[in-house]
């Protein structure tokens, strides 16, 4: 693989706009643009925007392969494989694999093949976030009720698996709530794993314990929560304090209203996280489609908007993470810059990602080439060109 030299390009840098060169070892991370090395290629953007890769937190699935789905290895690690090679072309070099409440012996099938992992040619897969099955019946939304469990009346390595909470998982969203929740989360950050809050009817005192006990975000802030109220804000509460968790939001204009999306970054720019939450319909024809492991009824596709047919319930959005960032843009009334941080760099800081999320020296060289408007040109992996 050849060095190369980025000019007359603008990198995206900690929510500013550098016009600077940007220069890629030959084994694929970003080095010091002096001394130039020897033999090195140097590629003229003609003034487009270097992101960092964005990174997708929570996506369920994309084009018929859902992460819930599991029938056998070959097929699984297949469809993986598929979804893996599609996330670059909306500017996602990395993400995390999202398992929402299933049945114990659905996640022992799963987590073990959605370790950290890598190919050149596809977006990482950082581990497993996984969505339940710890969650409140009350806010559950499209999860199975049938399949919740109680933290107090279960364990940890039970339900996960001790090996899978070693090696596959980085991230579990559970409900404060719940009897027994406060030592899950306490039990889970001693596995190096990150707790979200979510689908929950926690006040805002529960989500004051939970971040006390060691959570640090939000799952779709807003959705399978209580709303905000004046005189109970609830887990939103939390976004206005002067340490806020990090919070991810659907900026999809179905999950939540434009103005709501403004409401929640400016609240704090540093803490927001867009996610996507696209489940196996995404990139698939509108209409009927079938269920799965999580989804037992079937599904209504009406553009990115997805319910379990015959009701209002939303299941999951097919949006993608480069139209998120648009969106943004567009109703916080914030440059591409600004947006950009949302899906890279805070992503990168709430779980602990120390080579990805930044064009900086000695991280790895993924990056997306954007135009003024966020469409993404180029997508760029271990300083090879994928997309």
């Amino acid at each position: 693989m050849p060095a190369y030299r980025f000019v007359n390009c603008r990198l995206c840098k900690n929510g500013e706009l550098l016009s600077t060169p940007l220069t890629v070892s030959d084994y694929g991370y970003i080095i010091p643009n002096n001394p130039v090395p020897p033999e090195i290629l140097e590629v003229d953007l003609n003034n487009a925007i270097i992101a960092p890769g964005f990174i997708e937190l929570q996506t369920n699935g994309a084009l018929g392969f859902h992460f819930a789905n599991f029938t056998d290895s070959a097929t699984y690690k297949a469809g993986l494989g598929t979804l893996a090679q599609y996330l670059p072309g909306t500017g996602t070099t990395a993400f995390f694999p999202t398992v929402p409440t299933v049945l114990d012996g659905v996640l022992h099938n799963v987590l073990p093949l959605l370790k950290p992992a890598e190919r050149p040619d596809a977006a990482s897969i950082l581990g497993a976030h996984v969505e339940g099955p710890f969650i409140a019946i009350s806010r559950c939304g499209a999860h199975d009720p049938e399949k919740m469990q109680a933290p107090a009346n279960s364990s940890l390595e039970s339900i996960y698996g001790k090996e899978n909470l070693m090696q596959s998982i980085r991230l579990v969203t559970l409900a404060p709530e719940l009897p027994g929740a406060l030592d899950y989360i306490r039990n889970l950050t001693k596995y190096n794993i990150a707790v979200s809050m979510g689908h929950s009817a926690a006040t805002y005192d529960e989500g004051v314990e939970g971040m006390q006990a060691g959570a640090t975000l939000l799952t779709h802030c807003f959705n399978g929560m209580n709303p905000l109220h004046h005189r109970e804000p609830g887990l939103p509460g939390l976004i206005t304090t002067r340490s806020p968790p990090y919070f991810s939001i659907i900026a999809d204009s179905i999950h939540l209203h434009p103005r709501v999306v403004a409401m929640a970054y400016r609240s704090s720019p540093s803490h927001c996280i867009l996610i996507t939450d696209s489940i196996e319909l995404s990139g698939l024809p509108d209409g009927l489609h079938p269920g799965h492991a999580q989804i037992p009824g079937r599904q209504r596709k009406i553009g990115n908007k997805v319910v379990l047919e015959g009701t209002d319930t939303l299941i999951g959005t097919c949006i993608t993470l480069d139209e998120c960032v648009r969106n943004l843009m567009d109703w916080a009334n914030i440059p591409l810059q600004k947006a950009v941080c949302c899906v890279t760099e805070n992503v990168a800081e709430a779980v602990g990602l120390e080579d990805r999320g930044k064009i900086e020296v000695g991280r790895r060289a993924d990056f997306v080439i954007l135009d003024e408007a966020g469409m993404v040109k180029q997508t760029w992996i271990l300083g090879e060109r994928v997309v």
